[in-house]
């Protein structure tokens, strides 16, 4: 399996978990850095993931640059990808083939929605080494 394919399997796997600010643990909540989280774990990325941030602010991509992650052109399932959700606000969702995995505020909950994301796409990382 590939770090792509681990990623997506992971993400999948969150799918149901209740939202959660700052949740990092399926059986406890997930928000959109948690699930993150555990995609990059499931993709065979073992760097930090950051435990206190701000949900609006400035661009998060430098982070996630600093983290270990490459930039992914074009993305492909397995990928992270950063979007601009509102005015300085900015989520976090694990590509899949045909859509994403996000923790979904709104709903309550980690879903899988089909179709192209409806936030523009700020950036997309891929895990270091993915081909």
């Amino acid at each position: 399996m590939t770090g792509r394919e681990g990623a997506v399997a992971a993400a999948r796997g969150a799918i149901g978990a209740r939202f959660r600010l700052h949740g990092r643990d399926p059986v406890f909540g997930l928000d959109c850095v948690g699930l993150a989280a555990i995609a990059a774990r499931g993709g065979g990325f073992a760097g930090a993931i950051p435990a206190d941030y701000a949900i609006r602010g400035a661009d998060p991509s430098r982070a996630i640059d600093s983290a270990g992650l490459s930039r992914a052109v074009p993305a492909a399932p397995g990928d992270l990808l950063l979007f601009a959700a509102g005015p300085a606000q900015f989520h976090l969702a694990v590509m899949v083939p045909g859509g994403i995995v996000h923790a979904d505020a709104m709903l309550r909950r980690v879903v899988e929605r089909p179709g192209p994301p409806p936030w523009p796409l700020v950036g997309a990382w891929c895990f270091e080494g993915e081909d």
